[in-house]
């Protein structure tokens, strides 16, 4: 069996209105070596990831183990023995989970020769996370929409924004299910309609460069953020400030807690000191949008 390094890049979803829609993929990555082995075994070389399953209950063996039987294999994935170095906080709103599970269907991709394109992992990979965002940025990386139903999966690619990213992580985790708790069951009709549009010209604005109308409809956002702003009460305070010292745009990323922050290009540095200063009890770090998605490299050697 071939020796792999997979390199999968984090995401970060939403944008505020594009919910479950819209992904962006980020230069912070998850970084696999496998090789050969008589069973599953996960070292985790990253702290802070000691609670995470180090057999077959690991999510990365889950989702190779899914995309065989998707993909209709008669056979098992072989076991390996896989190093992990991940620079994605666990439930921090960077698509730890999403890059985890493209890390899996990667691997599979591999070792069962199965020749997948990006349309087929990210359609596996949708249907294994119930929603296509965090995953096809990172199986294609830059910014991503999509569509996700039972019948199929659709993402178009939409280039690499020419952005810098602030990204505010607090020392709380939060998990998504927990987030999506506080989200309403349904919309009213006018409101679905007015969500939509804000969500529309969200996405127009990004594919012309127009940042700032960008960040108005991330505030605007119908969908989500203020009903969780309930539980990340920093939201709204963090937009203010962000309106009040040169930031074009404000959002959680993902489900939270982490809140993004958007820049023009060269501009993050300035806005990362502003930020820090401002919020001392948040751990702030500069981002810049992911050319590539997740990619796999024949090794000669494992394990360096």
């Amino acid at each position: 069996m071939r020796k792999l390094r997979i390199k999968v890049p984090g995401s970060t979803a939403n944008l505020g209105p594009g919910f479950d829609s819209v992904g962006l993929a980020v230069d912070r990555f998850l970084l696999i070596e496998a090789a050969p082995s008589k069973q599953w075994e996960f070292i985790y070389r990253t702290p802070g990831f000691e609670s995470i399953p180090t057999d077959e209950e690991n999510l990365i063996f889950k989702a190779a183990a899914f995309t065989a039987r998707q993909s209709g294999v008669q056979k098992e994935v072989p076991a390996c023995k896989l190093h992990v170095d991940c620079e994605l906080p666990l439930a921090s709103g960077l698509g730890s989970s999403a890059a985890a599970i493209v890390a899996g269907i990667e691997l599979a991709d591999q070792l069962l020769d199965l020749s997948l394109s990006k349309k087929e992992k990210a359609r596996i990979a949708s249907i294994y996370e119930g929603h296509p965002d965090n995953v096809s940025a990172s199986v294609y990386g830059g910014l991503i929409v999509a569509s996700h139903s039972e019948k199929d999966t659709i993402v178009v690619p939409c280039g690499i924004p020419n952005i810098d990213m602030v990204i505010m992580t607090p020392t709380n985790q939060l998990m998504t299910s927990e987030s999506r708790e506080v989200l309403p069951s349904t919309l009213t009709y006018q409101d679905s309609i007015q969500a939509s549009s804000v969500a529309n010209v969200l996405i127009a604005a990004l594919l012309k460069g127009d940042l700032k109308t960008a960040g108005k409809m991330m505030k605007d956002d119908l969908f989500h953020q203020p009903y969780r702003s309930e539980i990340i009460p920093d939201l709204p305070l963090i937009t203010a400030f962000g309106e009040k010292n040169g930031l074009e745009g404000v959002a959680l990323s993902g489900a939270g807690p982490s809140i993004m922050c958007y820049t023009a290009k060269g501009k993050g540095l300035a806005a990362i000191e502003k930020l820090k200063h401002a919020y001392p009890s948040y751990n702030c770090q500069l981002l810049a949008p992911s050319k590539e998605g997740a990619t796999v490299t024949i090794l000669k050697n494992s394990f360096s």
